[in-house]
This record gives structure tokens, sequence and C-alpha cells, in this order.
């Protein structure tokens, strides 16, 4: 069974030829509360990185896949397995589609569909979960489309800090907030 391969996606390993692409998704702080980043990469960082992305999941536990425009052959995102557990069968996945004009396309979807029929057919996996900011609209129909349970919401998880305007105000008139992360879940 081929399960990388979509209609209009196709997954596959993140290559050396991908480190200006990585370092400009990684450096985006518009993403950075999803991903819980709070510094920038190097490009030396990520380099090194590339150059250990070959480990097996069973050693790295965490796997990045290239998300590729099937007729182009374009990086358009990146799809995570994280927090890989070989023993109770599960992972954390995550996604991101880079560029605003490519969302919205379906590319998400076929992504997270290409990926679960990949945990299934060569990992074995019994689940996969999803972190999701309550206000990520778009994850959270994502998610729930493909067949992801909501079981959990973590109250107050996740802190924001001025919500873009940190450089705009004095230190001590920026208002610390906090959001709820949304637990999803999949039973392969």
């Amino acid at each position: 069974m081929v399960t990388l391969i979509g209609n209009s996606v196709f997954l596959r390993a993140v290559e050396p030829e991908d480190l200006i692409a990585i370092h400009r998704i990684e450096n985006d702080e518009r993403l950075w509360a999803v991903s819980e980043t709070l510094t920038p990469f190097s490009l030396h960082s990520i380099k090194d990185y590339l150059a250990h992305a070959h480990k097996d999941i069973y050693e790295a536990k965490q796997l990045r896949l290239a998300v590729c425009e099937i007729n182009t052959k374009v990086l358009i995102g990146l799809i995570d397995l994280f927090d890989f557990d070989p023993y109770n069968a599960r992972a954390g996945v995550g996604i991101l589609i880079e560029s605003q004009e490519n969302r919205g396309k379906g590319y998400g979807k076929e992504a997270l569909n290409l990926v679960i029929a990949y945990v299934k057919t060569h990992l074995k996996l019994h689940q996969l979960y999803a972190n999701i900011l309550e206000d990520n609209t778009a994850s959270v129909q994502l998610f729930t489309h493909a067949g992801f349970d909501l079981v959990g919401v973590k109250k107050e998880w996740r802190r924001v800090s001025g919500e873009g305007v940190r450089s705009c105000l004095p230190a001590k008139q920026i208002r610390e907030s906090y959001k709820n992360e949304l637990l999803f879940q999949y039973l392969l």
C-alpha cells in the first residue's frame, strides 16, 4: 500500500535542500504560539538538525516530513510526529501549511490523511493525538474532519504575552493572558 503519495501532495523526508524553507518557517514569529517556540533558530542549528534527520523514528522519537505539492514538487509545509511511544503505540501529530495562499485548498487534509495511513501501515500505531489552541479554528476543523475526537481541554495552558504589541508598550504595561489548549485523539 502506498501511503505517502496523494492526489495533490506527497510526503517525503526532509532534505538538506530544505534548509532555507525550514529556517523561514521556524523563525516566523507568527507561528511560534502553535509550536511553543520562544527563540529564533540559527541556520547552523537547522543544518545540524537536517544532518541528523535521517535517524529512525524509534531512535529519535520523532519524525518530520516535508509536505510537497505533487505537480511542482515544492515544499509547502511540514508534518511532524512527536513524542513517539512505541510501547503504547502512540504519537503526537502537528501540521503546518506555510503560505496563506496554500491554506484552505485541502493540502493539510490530504497530508494528515497520508500520515494517518503511514502510521497505521508502517508503524502499527494504536492512536495519534494533537494539541491545538482553541482559537485555531482551521486546525480544529482539520483534525475534527479527519476523525479526531475532542477528549479534553487544558485550561489556560499556554501563556501569551502582549499578542504582537510587546515592542509597542513598556514591559510593565504588557498584559499576560492564557489560552486553552484542546486535546484531540484519533484511535486507529
